[in-house]
């Protein structure tokens, strides 16, 4: 028990030196009347719900952080200039269900490369790496990406380095202790514990697989850590409702509108025979955020449609993008996967919020993460809102009409440009 208390007290230190290290008022120094800011971005139609703000604004950088947002910046107060006239400008956009551990899981994409295609900053990777590989993760794949990432501790020591065999049909694989102390040790990147609990994955398993990611997470004594748990036809009707009763306000139910049959072809999600489970709207009421997790397999629109008219709407919008996805007709690229909500009828600000500030929230790990708030990070995208007909497929091939999407423009990290204007001598940070 000493030895417990001991490593929750080390890690509650260290996430609170993290937190104080990254604020950056502490370190910012004021700007003279002749200093420039690194970036402008100019003329842009500004959305940032987490402040509520809409409407023509300049938006200036420097040192890696917004240092103003305001009506006019003259272009004379720029280092380099994106003009962004006719343009939607949103805090950067957080994926908060990704697969970027390339080269070290059997289905990561470089998070960099994904860029240009759904203009994120900030992605997580939901289990791609378990106790055995997370060092490698962070030594290898951390450290040399441009887009921000943070990552759920696969509750398998081999994570998905197996796929498509499922990493839990030998729960030995599950070894609670080693992910609670790779999650202690990487307080700062690791948010939680990612398992998932679909039959083709967890045989019959039951919930154990379930009750030891979140054993590992107050194993951990990580403040806040959190369960991602990964549902699609998991074994038997009854064991969706039992999965739900076990998440904790503040876990995340991902691939939440899964259409996806278990290995007797029964549909066993959170709508069944049309009708939402009670147990899933508890945990709604109770605080389980409703992650999309849209992926290739894993978004029906009839689930979606009769979840949310019964209570159970999305939280948190995210692509599960990974080699195989990225290749579906669903395109789960995160800008059409919002595109797919904006059509379902949720407005702007919703979708923006859903793929921004909510999910920034969860990460908990970067103040201000998420907005475009003096003194947050300088991360921008630049997309154009394309009006026109438009057709969109889930992953269960059925099919939907809209009448605008989203499209990456420009995609700004840290203060720095993905491409042009390009910085000399090139820097990322």
């Amino acid at each position: 028990m000493d030895r417990l208390q001991s490593r929750r007290a080390f890690v509650r230190a260290a996430v609170s030196a993290t937190a104080l290290a990254a604020l950056p008022a502490a370190v910012r120094a004021a700007m003279g009347p002749n200093d420039k800011f690194d970036l402008l971005i100019k003329g842009g139609d500004v959305l940032d719900p987490s402040q509520k703000l809409r409407g023509t604004r300049d938006i200036g950088i420097r040192n890696g952080i917004i240092e103003a947002v305001e009506a006019d910046i003259p272009v004379a107060r720029a280092q380099k200039v994106i003009t962004a006239t006719g343009r939607l400008v949103t805090p950067g956009l957080v994926d908060l269900h990704s697969h970027v551990f390339p080269y070290g899981s059997g289905i990561g994409i470089p998070a960099d490369e994904l860029v240009p295609f759904q203009g994120t900053t900030t992605m997580v990777s939901a289990g791609d790496a378990g106790a055995n590989n997370f060092a490698a993760f962070r030594r290898f794949i951390v450290g040399s990406t441009r887009t921000r990432l943070f990552a759920f501790v696969h509750i398998a020591n081999i994570g998905l380095t197996g796929f498509p065999i499922g990493e839990l049909y030998n729960l030995d694989f599950a070894r609670t202790e080693d992910a609670a102390r790779t999650l202690a040790e990487n307080a700062d990147l690791a948010i939680g514990i990612k398992v998932r609990m679909s039959e083709n994955v967890v045989a019959k398993h039951g919930l154990e697989p379930l009750k030891r990611a979140l054993k590992a997470c107050e194993l951990s004594g990580v403040p806040g850590a959190k369960v991602m748990c990964h549902i699609g036809g998991v074994e038997n009707r009854g064991l969706m409702s039992q999965i739900l009763d076990l998440l904790r306000a503040g876990d995340i139910l991902t691939h939440c509108y899964s259409g996806a049959p278990n290995l007797s072809n029964e549909g066993t999600n959170i709508v069944q025979d049309g009708k939402l489970l009670p147990a899933a709207l508890d945990a709604k009421k109770r605080g389980v955020l409703f992650d999309i997790g849209h992926g290739g397999g894993s978004f029906d629109y009839t689930i979606a449609e009769a979840a949310i008219a019964q209570g159970a709407g999305p939280d948190t919008i995210s692509s599960d993008i990974h080699v195989f996805s990225g290749n579906t007709p669903g395109m789960p690229y995160l800008t059409w996967v919002m595109s797919k909500f904006l059509n379902m009828g949720f407005s702007l600000e919703q979708v923006v919020s859903m793929a921004t500030s909510v999910p920034a929230r969860v990460i908990g790990r970067v103040p201000k993460l998420g907005t475009l708030q003096v003194g947050a990070p300088g991360d921008v995208s630049v997309l154009e809102l394309v009006d026109g007909p438009v057709e969109f497929v889930d992953t269960r091939n059925n099919k939907r009409t809209g009448k605008v999407h989203l499209r990456p423009v420009q995609t700004v990290a840290a203060g720095i440009a993905f491409g042009r204007p390009y910085n000399a001598p090139f820097s990322v940070r």
